[in-house]
């Protein structure tokens, strides 16, 4: 595929980068302006979903980074999750390789409405109060299930993963919005560093424009962990039901 990297490419991608970093580390839907960023360029939408895995591996590595040496994130409580969220997530990655592009579109309004009537219903749901008993996978099958279905999701399409991974996390393990960010990013490195060696095999990403558009989502996502730590959880459950919002309306007239 033939693309051309200006000035005005670049300073497009770090900056679209930069937003959706900050965006995904704290509630998700980052992917709603990377991937209309990778398309600007001329990419189809199956190279623009591949390509786009690039830079939400290296946030999402730099998060979870920032996030452990902050003693936000344990890691003994990454393993006994990825189990679900990387068979999940291989197994969407691969069917949305193989899908016409047309297909992927329908799964992110349907997913961002059901995530907004579930906030409003039961916003315990995604945002425990304080004190509240905190759960293993082992403990709670049902988040086992939850976690696969993130992953196979985010496998199949990234855009809005972190909210069903919020949504498992918080939701049946019972974590806080913080920790629930910090882990998050540690299992959005993981699925995606999957659905990732999938789209390269089908030769479907771009680097040049991945890892420029990189080095602004992990600009995003270390400058979120700090800000994510310093305000009240009642200010990241209203950030996350706003980005809900938005991304409903944005997939709703894309």
């Amino acid at each position: 595929m033939e693309y051309e990297i200006t000035l005005l490419s670049i300073s497009l991608l770090l900056g679209a980068g930069f937003l959706a970093g900050f965006i995904d580390t704290i509630a998700g839907g980052g992917s709603m302006i990377t991937l209309p960023a990778l398309m600007i360029m001329g990419m189809p939408a199956d190279i623009a979903n591949g390509t786009n895995r690039v830079g939400i591996l290296l946030q999402s590595i730099a998060g979870a980074r920032s996030f452990h040496k902050k003693g936000k994130l344990q890691p003994k409580t990454i393993a006994p999750t990825l189990i679900p969220t990387l068979s999940g997530s291989l197994i969407g990655a691969l069917v949305a390789s193989y899908l016409p592009s047309d297909w992927l579109k329908p799964a992110l309004p349907t997913t961002m409405l059901a995530m907004a009537a579930l906030m409003l219903v039961k916003p315990s749901i995604v945002a425990p109060p304080e004190g509240t008993a905190t759960f293993t996978v082992k403990e709670r099958p049902m988040a086992w299930l939850g976690l696969f279905l993130a992953g196979l999701y985010g496998g199949f399409v990234q855009a809005g993963v972190g909210f069903i991974l919020i949504a498992a996390l918080a939701g049946g393990l019972r974590y806080d919005l913080v920790r629930t960010n910090a882990l998050k990013m540690a299992i959005t490195a993981a699925l995606t560093l999957v659905a990732l060696g999938v789209y390269v095999l089908r030769d479907q990403v771009l680097w040049i424009p991945g890892l420029v558009m990189a080095i602004g989502t992990v600009t995003g996502a270390m400058a979120s962990v700090n800000f994510s730590i310093s305000v009240s959880q009642t200010v990241l459950k209203w950030i996350m039901f706003g980005m809900v919002l938005i991304v409903c309306v944005v997939a709703y007239f894309s």
